[in-house]
């Protein structure tokens, strides 16, 4: 029975971007950004109601700040008290779990879309969505990017402009391109 191209993205498969369902709920996420990021200055900090119906979970105490983007917003959960500071973006193709007390600073990315490494079948606008989970307490720094795959463990602390390419044990701080263990 074949599958859209929705259902294989949710499973992880190998599904084409430009498909038109996905092309439609991409579009009500930036409509959801967009009426975010335009809030009134009196309602900054809060999340505007189509932002908040959009995601998975999203605690009542959740704080972003305009500009924010997402690509589907659908497998975005946000614990208790996380923060997420101006101009972050989060390409959630996959789960997007971040825990609570989390704060992330202003320009955070994080990716779950991974692209074929065939030329020929990167050219066929193929891509697999890899789950990114932060844990609780977690502190990123302004210009980090997460890339597709990675876990961040509770209490970590991921430094300022850090390229996250593998996994962060819980407590610990990495720095750096691509990110590595700072040495206390």
């Amino acid at each position: 029975m074949p599958q859209s191209e929705f259902e294989k993205m949710q499973a992880g498969d190998w599904y084409s971007c430009l498909d038109p369902q996905l092309s439609e709920m991409r579009h009500r996420a930036l409509d959801a950004c967009h009426e975010h990021s335009h809030l009134s200055p009196a309602e900054r900090g809060n999340i505007g109601s189509k932002l908040r119906a959009l995601f998975a979970k999203c605690a009542g105490d959740v704080r972003i700040e305009a500009r924010f983007h997402c690509a589907y917003g659908i497998n975005i959960h946000l614990g208790h008290d996380v923060f997420l500071n101006v101009g972050c973006v989060i390409l959630d193709t996959a789960p997007v779990q971040i825990g609570d007390h989390s704060m992330l600073g202003p320009n955070v990315q994080i990716y779950c879309a991974d692209h074929h490494r065939e030329p020929e079948l990167r050219k066929q606008h193929l891509e697999v969505a890899k789950p990114v989970t932060i844990g609780s307490n977690v502190w990123v720094g302004g210009g980090a990017i997460i890339l597709p795959g990675v876990t961040v463990g509770d209490d970590a602390i991921i430094g300022a402009g850090a390229v996250v390419t593998h996994d962060v044990a819980a407590g610990t701080t990495v720095v750096g391109n691509p990110a590595r263990v700072l040495q206390r």
